[in-house]
């Protein structure tokens, strides 16, 4: 080896290996739970997989994976080719991995230390074999801990962070914490998503701002980043995502999935 040329570790060429063939990461991040994070994850994937691209999601949030069940995903087993573990494929040629799929009992809590914890996330970003894809998103872990870091930190390729809040100052403040985050490890922010941004009466259509409205945008004017959209209540997301299929693919034509696909469009353009 040539003399001051730095060693890469076998778990770095592993890891280079796995995450090669992926043109764009995008990893989306809130500062605090409940804002519906991956919900947001689960359609921003549906939805740029449904325009023809090629897709995969990474459910990456140790102590909540719910992304198999939004997926109905929750009973697939997953297989082992090569000794790299492959994806499980959802509608639309969606590729899915998630850590429930490594856990051995599905309502059992993970009380795992944190380098436990670090090594089972490294491992599984290691050995997943995606192949060719357009886009991953990176289904993140809420809040801004050093399960976060360590995990971007694996994935230096990221093109940006999508930020999840809602519209109530308490979650607005979170969220303002998670673009400074961004800032600190040289991740740029693609953008904001207000979610549960006004209800939207499944009788007579009424919209109604039960959790406010519009704060979303406005921390997006004053940090001068996008703002991606927002996205109502509606009783359709609850019922889909607990079915196991997105709204954007339930229903397509709802409020909720068109501001979704748009918001796709905005990623798509902004990434480039």
């Amino acid at each position: 080896m040539a003399k001051g040329r730095p060693m890469i570790s076998e778990s770095d060429l592993k890891l280079s290996e796995s995450l090669g063939k992926i043109k764009h990461v995008i990893i989306v991040i809130s500062g605090k739970g409940g804002v519906g994070k991956s919900t947001v994850s689960s359609n921003l994937a549906l939805s740029l997989a449904m325009k023809g691209l090629r897709t995969g999601i990474m459910d990456v949030d140790i102590h909540g994976p719910n992304i198999p069940k939004m997926f109905n995903l929750e009973n697939e087993q997953m297989l082992v080719e090569d000794e790299k573990l492959v994806p499980v494929m959802a509608s639309n040629g969606l590729k899915v991995m998630s850590m429930a799929f490594l856990l051995p009992e599905k309502d059992a809590p993970v009380a795992w230390r944190g380098p436990v914890k670090m090594g089972a996330i490294r491992q599984f970003l290691e050995d997943v074999a995606w192949g060719e894809l357009d886009y991953l998103v990176v289904d993140m872990p809420p809040g801004t801990g050093d399960e976060a870091i360590s995990i971007i930190q694996l994935i230096p390729k990221a093109d940006g962070m999508v930020v999840v809040t809602t519209p109530q100052d308490v979650a607005l403040l979170d969220s303002r914490k998670s673009i400074v985050f961004s800032a600190q490890v040289k991740i740029p922010i693609i953008g904001i998503i207000e979610n549960m941004s006004g209800f939207i009466c499944p009788h007579c259509g009424e919209r109604s701002d039960i959790f406010k409205t519009g704060g979303g945008e406005r921390t997006a004017k004053e940090m001068d980043i996008q703002f991606l959209g927002r996205i109502p209540i509606e009783p359709a997301i609850v019922i889909s995502s607990d079915s196991g299929t997105p709204i954007v693919a339930s229903a397509p034509d709802s409020i909720s999935a068109k501001a979704f696909m748009d918001i796709a469009d905005k990623v798509i353009r902004t990434i480039g």
